[in-house]
């Protein structure tokens, strides 16, 4: 019996993860287990933003140009629409790397 092939994980798929997961906080992404978008959650969201600083503080100057061009974009990313969803913008977007 073969066994699924499971993707691999890279630190870039771990950044879009947790992005995703912030984009879910932000109720910008349907929650994968309701399929609908939930409320804004900022306090999620501002865990997962905090996370991904905590890597990119550990992280630096061991990282590809690629990968930490990629965390330093989502964090922007995030941060700005952290700013907005408090300021009460709910305008969904997805975040992209």
């Amino acid at each position: 019996m073969t066994s699924p092939v499971e993707p691999d994980v890279t630190f870039s798929s771990l950044v879009i993860s947790l992005a995703t997961t912030a984009a879910v906080h932000f109720g910008d992404v349907a929650d994968p287990t309701t399929g609908q978008p939930g409320e804004p959650n900022l306090e999620g969201a501002k865990q997962m933003i905090d996370i991904l600083g905590v890597l990119q503080d550990k992280t630096r100057g061991n990282l590809a140009p690629e990968e930490a061009g990629i965390l330093e974009r989502v964090l922007y990313e995030l941060r700005l629409r952290f700013v907005e969803v408090q300021q009460g913008g709910s305008a969904s977007r997805i975040v992209t790397p």
